[in-house]
């Protein structure tokens, strides 16, 4: 289990992580949210043990983060570290090499790892060669290469399309059942909302929301409705209780203050005979993210 208990750290001046704390169980995918400069990447830095906290400690299974847990450990990061003059093969012996791998061993995992991922015939291609997604994926594969017992995923879906998104989004969840516990960083909320149970919204540095998935949104007290049916915005916005109306394609989306006003727009719309859908539904982790950072910068 990782364990960040109390960490706070400083530039000089700048409070950069404010007295931060959370935990990662085996085999759990946890959320590290908030907008850029919130503190991310100088908390994945400290769980790497490439700076240390002001105060505060971090552990892995009970032991502080030295050089021999740092090999158990990958980090796919949001900016491309690829040497790209290299072939496929020729840095994952590198990468292997700096978490402690013989070339032997290298070599077995990255074949498999090459099918798995469906590049098999780059592997003796430069990595500048490659498109976009294809260089993601071998980043991706440097990260596990070492088979880690802990994951830090940031933004790793960058670069591709949904067919490949979807074999990510299967490797990850193999990675998880053989329990690697796994920081999942994204600012596509719905894949946060797919894989992560228990998150923290970061906001210049400090938390300012963190718990279950399912019991933040249980809390979040606005709530929203879909209607499908002939209405009028005007209507809608007049009844007690709601805060905004928007119209997509077919439908409508009604937020209301709480669950209790869910009866006034009902009642509304008894009066119409073409109501088709209407689903009272818990907010996304989008609007609830948006609406905490929003109260931290006054908007």
């Amino acid at each position: 289990m990782l364990k960040v208990k109390n960490v706070t750290k400083y530039y000089g001046d700048f409070k950069a992580v404010d007295n931060l704390s959370f935990s990662v169980g085996k085999g759990e995918i946890f959320g590290l949210l908030g907008v850029n400069g919130a503190g991310k990447t100088t908390t994945f830095r400290m769980i790497m043990n490439l700076i240390s906290p002001t105060s505060g400690e971090i552990t892995f299974n009970g032991k502080k983060i030295d050089y021999d847990i740092t090999d158990k450990i990958g980090f796919l990061t949001e900016e491309r570290s690829l040497l790209t003059k290299m072939t496929v093969k020729e840095q994952m012996l590198f990468y292997g090499a700096l978490k402690s791998l013989d070339e032997k061993t290298i070599l077995k995992r990255l074949d498999k790892l090459l099918e798995k991922f469906k590049i098999s015939e780059y592997k003796d291609r430069k990595i500048s060669t490659l498109s976009k997604g294809n260089q993601q994926k071998v980043q991706f594969i440097s990260a596990i290469i070492n088979e880690p017992k802990l994951l830090i995923l940031d933004e790793p879906f960058s670069g591709l399309d949904p067919i490949n998104v979807e074999l990510f989004k299967n490797i990850i969840l193999e990675l998880k059942d053989k329990g690697t516990s796994i920081i999942f960083s994204s600012h596509r909320m719905d894949h946060v909302e797919f894989f992560c149970e228990k998150l923290v919204i970061l906001v210049k540095g400090k938390c300012v929301l963190d718990g279950y998935l399912k019991d933040i949104k249980k809390n979040y007290k606005i709530k929203n409705i879909i209607i499908e049916g002939d209405v009028k915005i005007s209507d809608l916005k007049m009844i007690n209780g709601v805060i905004n109306v928007v119209k997509t394609s077919d439908q409508y989306k009604v937020s209301i203050k709480n669950e209790s006003y869910c009866k006034d727009v009902f009642e509304y719309l008894k009066t119409k005979s073409n109501i088709t859908k209407f689903v009272l539904l818990e907010p996304s982790l989008e609007e609830i993210f948006l609406a905490k950072v929003g109260e931290v910068y006054g908007r």
